[in-house]
């Protein structure tokens, strides 16, 4: 149960002194990691005593456990950020970077080289995201559209998966986007994905890897945030590094459909004027 969940459960429990406590971990949940369990009494007003004493009471043995469980809680996508907006776009901007290195350093050219091929061969490409991995589905299909067809975006709203699964096999793609807070479903989806034949790109945070045994190839990109939300922009540079390796291997293929695309949208005056 998370420290949230504990505290209001047993919050009208609490003396006065310690609900004074809870209530400051409760503002500070996304930083608490910057403070002591001293500085921690002092803004709440108690005394040192009191603030480890609802430790306790909340279930916890000292004040390091409490700022590892509300690490876990972050690492695993809950929005919990500093009170302060101090340095927020620096900090973004640090974090994008640090995002950016580590998907650099430790990236595999091989797999990326395997992800592009197979999508440049597939027959038909499915792209699946949910919640926030959504709008980043949707930015491949838009890329992998301008240098081949037969690519779709799933789920479309208010429709199910069955419909979209049915008819892959050998020669398909499905492309899986992992990110963390993913539907309780989501292995069952990708299980049912394998089922068809199709091969599976599954593309997701570090919390995914234990996901990765059920995919043909597994690209691993992070998403963590300075502040309270994941950042999605080391992401979307990998779609777009991604669906440019589509368009290698298709060749001549692809930029006849580059060109042909733009044909059409010049015919279409869907594009403002250069």
């Amino acid at each position: 149960m998370r420290i949230d969940e504990r505290i209001e459960r047993h919050y009208a429990e609490l003396s006065p002194q310690e609900q004074k406590a809870a209530d400051t971990l409760l503002d500070r949940l996304g930083d608490l990691a910057t403070y002591n369990a001293a500085e921690l009494a002092r803004l709440s007003g108690v005394s040192k005593a009191t603030m480890s004493r609802l430790f306790r009471r909340l279930g916890f043995e000292d004040f390091n456990e409490v700022k590892e469980h509300t690490r876990s809680i972050r690492s695993g996508g809950m929005p919990l950020g500093p009170q302060s907006s101090d340095g927020g776009l620096a900090a973004h901007l640090g974090q994008e970077q640090e995002n950016l290195r580590r998907l650099a350093e430790s990236f595999d050219e091989d797999k990326l080289s395997a992800a592009s091929s197979t999508l440049a061969s597939a027959g038909t490409v499915l792209l699946l995201g949910f919640r926030n991995s959504y709008p980043v589905a949707l930015h491949l299909r838009q890329q992998l559209l301008q240098c081949r067809k037969g690519v779709a975006v799933a789920p479309q709203p208010g429709q199910s998966l069955g419909e979209e699964l049915a008819g892959l096999g050998s020669g398909d793609a499905v492309v899986l986007f992992g990110f963390r807070r993913r539907p309780a479903e989501f292995r069952k989806v990708l299980q049912a994905a394998s089922a068809t034949g199709a091969a599976t790109i599954l593309i997701g945070d570090p919390s995914a890897r234990r996901l990765a045994a059920d995919a043909t190839n597994w690209l691993e990109c992070p998403v963590d945030g300075a502040h309270a939300f994941d950042s999605y922009a080391a992401a979307m540079s990998l779609v777009s590094v991604l669906a440019n390796g589509v368009l290698v291997v298709l060749g001549r293929a692809g930029r006849e459909r580059v060109r042909a695309v733009a044909g059409l949208f010049d015919s279409l005056g869907e594009i403002e004027a250069r």
